[in-house]
């Protein structure tokens, strides 16, 4: 494996640093006039999108393991080749293998804007995956899934950006961009609940997957005086989640008592909105966030 020095070497960008993170992971750090930022090669994971002069935009667990080959909890895990656990065998990690691969760094550099460009990529065969990321004003993330010519059959896959958000106290925030959406509820035996047409709050454990819906959200906080925007191309699904207190308990890796702080509005296509790749067709997931104080 390269050493940080090596990294540094090969891609000498103004901004841009190689650090040894959290459980030795090797972890690139952005810091600009305009933005700082995070993020793992373990994963190809964003764990800080900070634009100057606001807060932290992206919610991490302080419970999080960081260890090679286990799932970084928060910030944005890469969901693929699966959404959830996988259908054909209980023992394959839940949401895919993208989120806990090594991706190897391509391309660096510094955006018109003043904040910094990443292009990774991996291989999850048979897909060949690339991973853009823009820190900057906005975040501008993009997965790219491609199926070589030369393979015999068609592919299924689905994808997220599994993104949490960090809020002041999810009791006190709505979500609006779903009110004429139909969702899968998975807190009610995954039933088929119809458009409730009014924004969505949060009193208890939420789990919904909203389905042929490619339409923008603006996650509204209360406490923090700002609106965060979510806006999508290549995504039939988002995903509302939040643990509440007894799967925050459950889970080893989320504090008992992390829950009020987060909330997840994740770019998706999954279930009935999975992507059919024939050979030599590609397919590409694009999320772009943005934050903006309210007076």
């Amino acid at each position: 494996m390269s050493s940080q020095s090596d990294f540094s070497k090969r891609f000498a960008v103004s901004g841009l640093s190689f650090e040894r993170g959290s459980g030795g992971l090797t972890k690139l750090h952005v810091h600009t006039k305009t933005v700082t930022g995070e993020l793992y090669l373990q994963g190809a994971h964003v764990t800080a999108w900070q634009p100057t002069g606001h807060h932290p935009v992206l919610w991490m667990s302080g419970s999080s393991n960081y260890e090679k080959g286990k799932p970084i909890r928060g910030g944005v895990p890469i969901c693929f080749p699966w959404f959830g656990p996988n259908a054909s065998d209980s023992s394959a990690p839940a949401h895919g293998l993208a989120r806990i691969a090594e991706w190897e760094l391509a391309h660096a550099n510094v955006t018109d804007d003043g904040g910094i460009g990443l292009q990774l990529q991996t291989t999850i065969a048979p897909f060949q995956l690339e991973f853009t990321v823009r820190f900057g004003q906005q975040l501008l993330m993009t997965l790219s899934t491609s199926l070589s010519p030369q393979h015999h059959c068609e592919e299924r896959f689905e994808d997220a950006l599994h993104t949490y958000f960090s809020v002041g106290n999810v009791r006190d925030i709505s979500i609006q961009g779903l009110e004429t959406s139909g969702y899968v509820d998975k807190m009610d035996n995954a039933q088929i609940k119809t458009p409730s047409g009014l924004p969505i709050e949060f009193s208890a454990e939420t789990d919904r997957v909203y389905f042929d819906t490619e339409g923008t959200c603006l996650l509204n906080d209360k406490q923090r005086h700002r609106t965060i925007t979510v806006a999508k191309t290549g995504s039939k699904s988002t995903v509302i989640w939040n643990p509440w207190i007894g799967k925050s308990i459950r889970m080893p890796d989320f504090g008992d008592n992390e829950w009020p702080e987060m909330v997840c509005i994740e770019t998706a296509n999954v279930g009935k909105n999975a992507i059919v790749l024939s050979p030599g067709q590609s397919h590409s997931t694009k999320a772009s966030i943005s934050v903006q104080q309210i007076t």
